[in-house]
């Protein structure tokens, strides 16, 4: 293995965690990521600390929880100065890069990537990116994404869109499509790699919804084929209402399996171009060498509890996501499956241990690379709620208290029963929120922030050390006091 081995993370959108073969799925074909499961390790209980696309993004490169980074919607910046995984790796000499999806405020922020080759989705970045000026120069437009995404094309939706929950053809060919785009800009740049020392992130847009394969993926799955994922319920749970980006409460089967097969289907593509990426290592000679990292800011509900898509509550196909690492040098590591509980903020530790890089003391996340890096609990939280779950229980601790939840995942693994109040449990309950209290108390403190750079009002003149420092030294080296 060379000194400084290269890292590849491929980080996708709204991936449920159980989608992939690897991950026990019978029916979406993902043999290229499957592959990678067969090199490295599943992680089979890893969870998103913020289920919301940028602050989990920000949780995995800085390895704090979002109360942390202080970045809890779509259009945040973490406090300047707070170190980084691109950062650290730039400043021990890596060449780092980014592609594809990566939702930073500004867009083109600087957290230590050399180089951003952007395609956003949401927001800003979409009209600012460089994905999105090359469809403009092309002459092209993917509207279906726009309708998706943009409220003022949103109103204007064709029926079609609603009655499909957005699970449509792209409006763009396979080459144009941001899937195709992002990875032809990924194949290019591992093949422009020198041997040692590249880290490059890979952001793909899908499969977030809008479900739109471009042909001829859109066709690769029958709906009625397909085996319902766990979890789905003739009627919506737990008092909601099926209030979100679409009325959820007439979801119908036949919706559903149309939803599935088309995010399948974006599964499939991002999968394909996977193999495309791990060819290229392979052809270089690096495949060997490049750790590689495979993982999702957080999942979908896809049936679940009569819901598809994000939001609402934090239950398990939206907080829990795919991780699997293939370690460079350790093509046959020996725990292929691993079961403890991971979050996102454990990637940046991982990362930079295996580069033989100290991991500094602000990062919260665990070093999964040490088998003996262990924890009783993970949590996770969002605006509303927040999550603390052991192997066998889990509480959501909601703003509004009546909106509490608490599971028993051993004989309730797919959340029917809220326990909450049930007298059976009290003591549980009681012991998941001190659990709670403490976690916010002592383990997600904000680390110490001073941005020495930060603009100063000025007085006459900006003083500095440089300027003062050496008299006051002379004087008291002086040693003279009367």
């Amino acid at each position: 293995m060379t000194e400084r081995h290269n890292v590849l993370i491929i980080h996708a959108d709204q991936h449920r965690y159980d989608c992939l073969g690897a991950y026990g799925n019978a029916d979406v074909r993902t043999p290229n990521i499957d592959g990678l499961a067969r090199d490295g390790v599943v992680f089979a209980n890893s969870f998103t600390p913020f289920p919301i696309c940028a602050p989990s993004r920000y949780s995995l490169l800085t390895g704090l929880y979002a109360r942390q980074h202080l970045v809890t919607t779509n259009k945040g910046s973490p406090p300047a100065g707070y170190p980084t995984l691109p950062a650290l790796l730039r400043d021990a000499g890596y060449s780092t890069a980014a592609v594809g999806k990566m939702h930073l405020t500004p867009t083109y922020l600087d957290v230590g990537f050399d180089k951003l080759m952007l395609a956003e989705q949401n927001g800003d970045g979409r009209w600012e990116d460089d994905y999105h000026r090359w469809l403009r120069d092309e002459g092209l437009c993917d509207r279906l994404d726009l309708i998706d995404q943009e409220a003022e094309f949103r109103r204007d939706a064709p029926q079609q869109y609603w009655d499909t929950c957005g699970a449509l053809r792209s409006d763009l060919d396979e080459a144009h499509h941001s899937t195709t785009w992002i990875a032809d800009r990924a194949v290019e740049t591992i093949e422009r790699w020198t041997p040692d020392a590249n880290f490059l992130m890979v952001g793909f847009i899908k499969p977030h919804h809008p479900f739109d394969p471009p042909a001829p993926w859109d066709t690769m799955y029958d709906p009625d084929a397909l085996a319902l994922l766990p979890g789905w319920t003739e009627s919506l749970m737990h008092g909601d209402d099926g209030s979100g980006y679409f009325d959820f409460s007439g979801l119908t089967e036949r919706q559903l399996r149309r939803a599935m097969a088309f995010y399948y289907a974006t599964i499939s593509q991002i999968d394909h171009h996977v193999g495309r990426m791990i060819d290229m290592l392979k052809e270089k000679g690096l495949h060997d060498d490049t750790m590689v990292v495979y993982t999702s800011d957080h999942g979908d509900y896809m049936g679940y509890h009569h819901r598809i898509l994000k939001g609402y509550r934090m239950l398990e196909p939206l907080v829990r996501v795919p991780l699997i690492i293939k370690h460079a040098g350790r093509k046959h590591p020996s725990l292929r499956k691993d079961d403890r509980l991971v979050s996102g903020v454990d990637v940046a530790p991982t990362v930079l241990s295996s580069a033989g890089l100290d991991v500094p003391g602000s990062m919260s996340g665990l070093d999964l690379l040490d088998p003996e890096a262990y924890r009783d609990y993970v949590f996770a939280e969002s605006r509303r709620e927040v999550m603390v779950r052991s192997v066998s229980r889990k509480l959501l601790l909601a703003r509004d208290d009546r909106r509490s939840l608490f599971f028993d995942l051993e004989s309730d693994p797919l959340e029917m029963a809220n326990l909450y109040r049930h007298p059976d449990y009290r003591e549980e309950v009681s012991a998941f929120k001190d659990r709670l209290t403490h976690w916010i108390a002592f383990e997600a403190v904000p680390p110490p922030h001073a941005d020495t750079d930060a603009r100063q009002v000025r007085a006459g003149y900006l003083a500095c050390r440089e300027d003062l420092y050496p008299y006051f030294k002379m004087r008291m080296d002086e040693k003279d006091y009367d």
